[in-house]
């Protein structure tokens, strides 16, 4: 029998790595020539690429396409991870700051940008990720990097937790996005949850859960793959 090869959608669940998924799917498909088209942090949920067999050969390619996500940012708090999994390093009130007021900031990022990775990221410094230094306690210099928010949409601005959608370019960090849009504000932020709702062409309606992967046979996880 050929060597399993092709795409799969997987909707990834909270708190599991993309490395996670992975391991999963070399497991279920018996092939280590498993990879994925772009992390997904352990917070966030939604649309993680995963290419079988010849299929990784696709993975710059893939990965490079622009992301869609549902985000929830919380206003006061700031984290060293910029998101909800870190640790609080900040706190500040948000009365006084009105609706019309956090719309304008947020809207105010979109275009082209100049984004500074956040130091809990997999961004290399001297061959080694950034995050591995942070767990270290070591703060490295990060050169920002540019990136393009094509279109940005809220949902909700209620305060402290405020809803809204990105489309962004390959690069793009939300959780830095909610932190710099916190540092906008004066009064810090991080978010508190994302969902990936599509990457390049791949859309959640198309994804299929883990539960429902592992309960497949061979063949069915075969007829499954997308060329």
């Amino acid at each position: 029998m050929n060597s399993p090869s092709g795409i799969l959608v997987i909707d990834k669940p909270k708190s599991m790595t993309s490395h996670d998924v992975v391991d999963i799917v070399r497991r279920l498909f018996n092939t280590r020539r498993v990879g994925h088209a772009g992390t997904l942090d352990p917070i966030a949920t939604g649309v993680l690429v995963v290419l079988v067999g010849e299929a990784t050969g696709r993975s710059r390619h893939l990965s490079g396409q622009d992301k869609e996500y549902a985000a929830v940012m919380r206003l006061g708090v700031t984290t060293d991870t910029a998101d909800a999994f870190g640790k609080v390093i900040d706190s500040s009130d948000t009365q006084g700051i009105g609706a019309e007021e956090i719309r304008e900031a947020i809207m105010s990022f979109k275009g082209e940008i100049e984004q500074v990775p956040p130091m809990f990221s997999a961004v290399k410094f001297k061959g080694k990720s950034l995050y591995k230094w942070a767990r270290k306690g070591v703060t490295v210099h990060r050169e920002p990097r540019r990136v393009i928010i094509k279109e940005l949409s809220v949902k909700s601005a209620d305060p402290p937790d405020v809803a809204f959608d990105v489309v962004c370019s390959k690069g793009t960090y939300i959780r830095q996005l909610c932190a710099d849009i916190g540092l906008k504000l004066g009064c810090g932020a991080h978010m508190s949850k994302l969902k990936r709702i599509r990457s390049g062409d791949f859309h959640i309606s198309q994804a299929i859960g883990l539960h429902r992967l592992g309960s497949m046979e061979a063949g069915e996880l075969r007829g499954i793959l997308r060329v």
